[in-house]
């Protein structure tokens, strides 16, 4: 997943739910500085110890619950397995606020998700609240027996990219989503 991103060096990188850090030093390897959201205080501890272990000093550990972490101002990226039922909550705090400094967003969701969230015209409301900022693709599909435990359904990496330029101005986007609401059928 890191690999397929094509992060930079220097990049700065928010990792959501950094868990045992798989990612989280992969990215490392590869010379960008990472924020590693942990929202469990055991893992989150486990993780600063083997950044410290490694000598990884481009890990920075928060333990915090990502929905309430404050997003950088300044270009970023996101990456992370986000948990399933909180999918739409996480989507939400990254892609509501197109002022914020999200760059692009590699995130493994539910593969229906994912197949929503590309959709051209889209077909959610969601969708068409976020579609003036972001564009949307889906990566490759992640069979359910990949992941421990395995959950019901199968997932997919779903890429969000900042549009370049933007359909609408950011100052517009509290207004339009409103119109967007007002008006779904």
């Amino acid at each position: 997943m890191v690999a397929e991103a094509a992060f930079e060096d220097g990049d700065l990188v928010v990792e959501i739910g950094a868990g045992r850090g798989a990612l989280t030093f992969a990215l490392a390897r590869r010379g960008v500085r990472v924020i590693a959201l942990e929202r469990d205080p055991v893992w989150a501890e486990h993780l600063r110890r083997e950044a410290a272990r490694r000598g990884a000093d481009e890990v920075s550990v928060v333990c915090c619950d990502a929905l309430r972490y404050r997003l950088p101002r300044r270009p970023f990226r996101a990456i992370g397995s986000i948990p399933f039922g909180a999918t739409t909550a996480l989507l939400r705090h990254l892609l509501d606020d197109p002022g914020s400094g999200l760059e692009r967003a590699d995130l493994i969701v539910q593969w229906e998700v994912a197949r929503k969230r590309v959709a051209m015209p889209p077909t959610t409301m969601l969708s068409t609240s976020w579609v003036p900022w972001w564009t949307f693709a889906a990566g490759r599909r992640i069979p359910a027996a990949a992941f421990r435990p395995v959950p019901a359904v199968d997932a997919a990496v779903l890429r969000v990219a900042r549009r370049a330029p933007p359909l609408l101005p950011g100052h517009l986007a509290p207004a339009y989503g409103a119109f967007v609401r007002r008006h779904w059928k």
